[in-house]
């Protein structure tokens, strides 16, 4: 069967920050004709300037300046030559006072990020392992996946999970010698700390683990000479330690630097790291800068620096905790985070305080979980206590009015960064506006002809089908097909209905739409564990039916108000279930519902594209080819109608016990031989309860006397299908081939999946049923039979990125092998 066109990362990344964009708070351009470091001018707007992280303001130290300006005189703007083969003039001194600073001879790359590339392909044997923290920076994981062309293990834990990590080093242990951890010293959103003493003490107990901290965020506001978060809290560096710090940010000048305990090993790295053997060496300009940055580090002043941004950090923090602001991880980093869970409020505070003379940076998708937006709020030297004091009023006074103007409030915040709250109930209640909803638990509560005329006619989710739905996945004794269902009906104060949906609260698993590569993968993993990577998901429609779940009058001047409505209200129930993500699918592009959906926390990604026929109308097989295209025709000829006369096809409602047998074993076939959509397998008791249910009938093929053979003689002696169809009718408008099921021994010689579209197309032609939803996959054969193939999207929230950073790294894997 054809791929399923999958979501593009680079393009959910910049509709997000086009996103932002739009909205005027990224991708700015600063305007002043001199920096300072306390204010910025954006738009012709002067700001107080809370988004620098040069914590301790050197960038703009005159000593600093005047190096670098008497290094251009000296030695030009740059020196355009290897490092490996000779270094400029001052290389050899900033190499020594940073030695003075750590007791350790440094490693100097051009930054980070080049840094990363150059060690960890060289640090990290054939015989070891990586475990990444998943918030762990851009850098390193990027770095990491160049490991993966020698097949070396890269796994990813939950950020700081301890209980994980272990775990995983358990795992780990047998296959591989050593097994390094990666983690950011201090993470550069929320501020919060890698838990250094708990990985010291899980290092002595596990001999094999090793640690790799990148520390840039951590550098020079915190540690004896400014050495850093990490070299602070460990003391002396252990053997097992690699720390990659920075010459950029806090410290003023550019670089970055790395630092290992090995002399062997910091040769090696030297000798093959690529990025140092054939990337250019730092400009004169900024060596001389570091070399006066490393001379306050070395002297007391680098103390009183340190005091003088602690006390404002304490200041600050001071402040904040008067309030009923939701800032997380509140510690005595110079990073504050203020959550709004919502990219929409994010914009409206942003603006807000910039309007107000406060610059600040909102955290976005894919710096932070897409419903973990918020507030990034830095600290440095420059600012001085009464305007910090200014923006803590501005923050109180602007926060409860961005909720209001994007339709958030604390109470989604709190939830959305599982800080404890009272959960509100849901209930069916009339509006202050002019909306009235009405919200059940089961279809039989809901008027059957309104939903059919609003929702019927496509799919399994008419008002019977929903029936059937609830009685074949609802209180059930497999927790992986056991769902809980949720209707809406939006109506104005007339009854007029505006919007009118349904949800399903169950088991998925986080592979369903991805590549049958990682879904493979992680199979593997589930004959262990059969819930691996599974999320409790409150998604639009259910996992069985396809199409549009969500109607809406898109003509009703309240449309937009009963979008935001039911949003709010699914939202609650969503905090309510405690689920893992929250999911609205099967939608068509449509610029407003785009717009409002990803203000509100959702990503959009794609969905696997749909088929359907239309206007099935015809009365013999030559009217029929007519409405295929030329070769569409010419396939049909060839290798659809000759196949009709090897089966003998037939129709039924209800099967035998051995028919019934047959039919799921088909159906497991297909299932397990496809993970394109990677469900969980379906109970043989939801087909028993087709039988019972007078709208489902099954299409079985069976291979007739003219085509046994001694080979295949055996399905024929028991008179078992090969090939079979569950077949919904759909009111008296819709046939809907479900679920198929398939003898793969015969399926290429006699063309057996594409004989059992034709019969569905057949089927419903007999019926008179005009219309055929022929679902997702195998789109390009379902074209080649007449069907209109229509693109899909859907739109997520997760609590977290976890599992789809997983996923990512397994996708990597893959494309390498």
């Amino acid at each position: 069967m054809a791929k399923i066109k999958h979501n593009n990362f680079i393009d959910t990344v910049d509709e997000v920050i086009a996103g932002a964009k739009k909205e005027g708070v990224v991708h700015l351009y600063a305007e002043d004709k001199v920096l300072t470091g306390r204010t910025i001018q954006i738009n012709g707007k002067e700001m107080f300037h809370f988004g620098t992280t040069g914590y301790l303001g050197l960038e703009q130290d005159i000593r600093l300046k005047d190096a670098a300006i008497q290094a251009i005189r000296d030695y030009g703007t740059q020196f355009p030559l290897s490092k490996s083969y000779i270094s400029h003039p001052l290389y050899y001194e900033l190499e020594s006072k940073i030695e003075q600073m750590y007791g350790i001879p440094p490693i100097i790359t051009k930054n980070s990020t080049l840094g990363h590339l150059a060690i960890i392909p060289t640090l990290i044997r054939d015989e070891d392992a990586v475990i990444m923290d998943h918030q762990v920076h851009w850098s390193v994981q990027n770095a990491c996946q160049l490991l993966k062309l020698r097949g070396i293990p890269v796994e990813m834990i939950r950020h700081s999970n301890l209980e994980m990590l272990e775990d995983k080093i358990r795992q780990l242990s047998s296959k591989c010698n050593k097994i390094w951890y990666m983690a950011d010293g201090v993470y550069s959103m929320f501020g919060d700390y890698a838990p250094i003493p708990e990985l010291l003490t899980l290092s002595q107990k596990y001999t094999q683990l090793y640690l790799y901290f990148d520390d840039v965020h951590g550098m020079s506001w915190k540690g004896k000479n400014g050495t850093g978060f990490i070299f602070d809290a460990i003391g002396e560096l252990p053997e097992n330690c690699i720390v990659v710090s920075t010459l950029s940010k806090t410290f003023g000048a550019s670089g970055a630097t790395i630092f290992c305990k090995n002399q062997k090993l910091r040769d090696k790295i030297k000798n093959f790291g690529g990025p140092l053997t054939f990337s250019a060496q730092l400009e004169p300009a900024s060596v001389a800068a570091a070399i006066a940055s490393a001379d306050i580090h070395l002297s007391t002043e680098i103390l009183s620096l340190q005091s003088d941004l602690s006390e404002k950090i304490e200041y600050f923090k001071s402040l904040l905790e008067k309030t009923d602001l939701p800032m997380i991880a509140l510690n005595n980093s110079p990073v504050f985070f203020l959550g709004t869970a919502m990219p929409l409020t994010a914009y409206k505070m942003v603006q807000r305080l910039f309007n107000d003379g406060f610059y600040v940076n909102p955290a976005i998708y894919p710096a932070v979980p897409i419903k973990n937006t918020g507030i990034r709020i830095t600290l440095s030297r420059h600012n001085q206590k009464e305007e910090i004091k200014a923006l803590v009023e501005a923050m109180k006074f602007h926060f409860p009015k961005a909720l209001e103007e994007s339709g958030n409030s604390k109470y989604k915040v709190k939830k959305a960064f599982r800080i404890a709250e009272t959960i509100p109930q849901i209930e069916n209640r009339e509006q202050e506006t002019t909306l009235v909803i009405q919200y059940e638990t089961s279809i039989v509560k809901i008027n059957k002809q309104t939903w059919d005329e609003l929702l019927g006619k496509q799919s399994t989710f008419d008002w019977e089908g929903l029936l059937f739905l609830e009685n074949a996945f609802t209180n059930t004794d497999c927790a992986k097909n056991n769902w809980d269902f949720h209707y809406y009906v939006i109506t104005d104060k007339n009854g007029i209905p505006v919007l009118t949906t349904f949800f399903t609260y169950g088991l998925w698993k986080d592979d369903m739409l991805a590549s049958e590569s990682i879904s493979l993968q992680l199979e593997e993993k589930r004959k262990q564990n059969p819930l691996y990577l599974t999320s409790k998901v409150l998604g639009m429609g259910s996992l069985f039916t396809e199409g549009n779940h969500c109607y809406i009058n898109k003509t009703h001047p309240l449309a937009e108000e009963a979008i935001m409505l039911l949003l709010e209200q699914v939202e609650t129930l969503y905090h309510q279930l405690n689920a893992d993500m929250l999911v609205l699918r099967d939608f068509e592009e449509d610029e407003q519902l785009n717009h409002i959906f990803n203000n509100h926390g959702f990503l959009k990604i794609n969905m696997p594209e749909t088929c359907i026929i239309q206007n099935n109308k015809w009365d013999s097989m030559e009217e029929f080819s007519a409405t295929l295209s030329s070769r569409s025709r010419k396939h049909f000829m060839k290798e659809v109608l000759p196949f009709e006369k090897a089966f003998d096809i037939v129709i039924k409602e209800k099967l035998t016990k051995e028919e019934s047998e047959q039919a799921y074993k088909l159906y497991q076939n297909v299932k397990n031989n496809n993970h394109a959509i990677n469900t969980f397998t379906y109970p043989i008791e939801v087909f028993q309860k087709m039988e019972n249910h007078h709208h489902w009938e099954f299409i079985l093929l069976y291979l007739n006397n003219n085509n046994n053979n001694n080979n295949r003689d055996q399905q024929s002696s028991l008179n078992l299908p090969i090939g079979i169809l569950f077949c919904y009718k759909n009111t008296n408008h819709t046939y809907v081939p479900a679920l198929i099921g398939m003898d793969y021994s015969y399926a290429k010689e006699f063309q057996l999946y594409r004989q059992l579209l034709f019969q569905a197309i057949k089927r419903a032609r007999e019926l008179k049923l005009n219309r055929i939803d022929f679902g997702v996959s195998a789109t390009f054969e379902k074209r080649k039979l007449g069907a209109t193939v229509i693109s899909k999207i859907a739109y997520i929230q997760a609590r977290d990125n976890f599992s789809m950073e997983l996923m990512g790294t397994l996708q990597n894997d893959d494309k390498i092998h």
